[in-house]
């Protein structure tokens, strides 16, 4: 029997419950997808706890991989049997799942499904983050948070592609080895370092170009101090809890700094941004392979990945197989 995660009301883990869920017939310009894994994002969390606030009752997840099984009318890009990824729209977290043809991204032979379910949202994130929010090069250092994480490896890939320096977040040594495997050129290690600090020891006083901020709480004023004037943050979540309200002072005109609040589903929204970016994501994957996965779950132990996710403690990215 086919299954989907849903919930009816926002809350913890717990309010994830698995409900039968026959596949659909696809209207015209869709597919029908069988999902061959399913990728588990902090987005999928903030949906959950009403944070980003769905239509109930809902089915979270943004991305995955599988299968054509059905094509709408109106659809002559793709075949039954093709294999192919997609992010940005939630429901993913079923067995099938209809999904409008443009946001299926068709598959190279050399990417295996199960990573390719856990690298079309991180890889288009990456993408928003080094064009459209900073145009990342050479000269370019970067603070990038969460290193050993499945965002902060893809971030970590994306940007020593593009010559820049990175300078990584981990909480233990052995997340940070696992960040130095995956390209960081400096480690900050431990949730109690004096960040601002070590940042400023690592440029001779200067600080970093950019950084990239995913855990906001109180973190978003320490990143904010790791930057040089003139120089971008860019706020992309907000894992350790809600971002306390910012005076603008703190911007500038005392520190001239540039703040980003960008969201990858919105940019994931427009059909030929989307495609633009989703084919740079596929050839920059294939030149670099795909970061590890962390961690596989049935489907319908949704709820356990969630744990795992928000306690902390997880490396690479967490999938869910149907």
């Amino acid at each position: 029997m086919d299954i989907q995660i849903q919930f009816t009301k926002p809350g913890g883990p717990d309010c994830l419950t698995v409900a039968p869920h026959e596949p659909q017939p696809p209207g015209p310009g869709e597919i029908r997808l069988r999902h061959a894994a399913i990728g588990v994002n902090f987005v999928d969390i903030y949906h959950r706890t009403g944070l980003y606030p769905l239509p109930l009752p809902a089915v979270p997840g943004v991305e995955g991989s599988g299968i054509v099984e059905a094509i709408g009318d109106g659809v002559d890009t793709l075949s039954v049997g093709d294999t192919v990824s997609y992010a940005g729209l939630p429901g993913a977290y079923a067995a099938t799942r209809l999904l409008p043809a443009w946001r299926a991204i068709p598959l190279p032979a050399d990417i295996d499904l199960k990573p390719a379910a856990v690298t079309m949202l991180r890889g288009l994130t990456a993408h928003m983050l080094m064009t459209t929010t900073y145009p990342v090069d050479a000269n370019t250092i970067l603070l990038v948070h969460s290193a050993a994480g499945g965002l902060g490896m893809t971030l970590t890939r994306w940007a020593k592609r593009l010559g820049a320096v990175v300078i990584g977040t981990v909480s233990s040594p052995e997340k940070a080895r696992i960040a130095s495997q995956n390209g960081a050129d400096h480690l900050i290690v431990g949730r109690d370092a004096d960040l601002p600090g070590e940042v400023s020891n690592l440029t001779d006083g200067l600080g970093v170009h950019y950084a990239i901020d995913g855990i906001g709480g109180d973190m978003l004023q320490k990143t904010m101090r790791c930057v040089r004037p003139y120089g971008m943050v860019a706020s992309i979540g907000q894992v350790a809890g809600p971002i306390p309200a910012l005076d603008i002072d703190e911007i500038g005109p005392a520190r001239n700094l540039s703040l980003s609040r960008h969201s990858v589903v919105a940019y994931a929204a427009d059909p030929r941004r989307y495609s633009a970016a989703a084919s740079a994501v596929l050839a920059t994957l294939s030149a670099d392979g795909i970061p590890a996965i962390g961690g596989e779950f049935r489907l319908a132990e949704a709820s356990k990945a969630h744990l795992k996710l928000e306690d902390g403690e997880t490396s690479g990215s967490l999938i869910l197989l149907p």
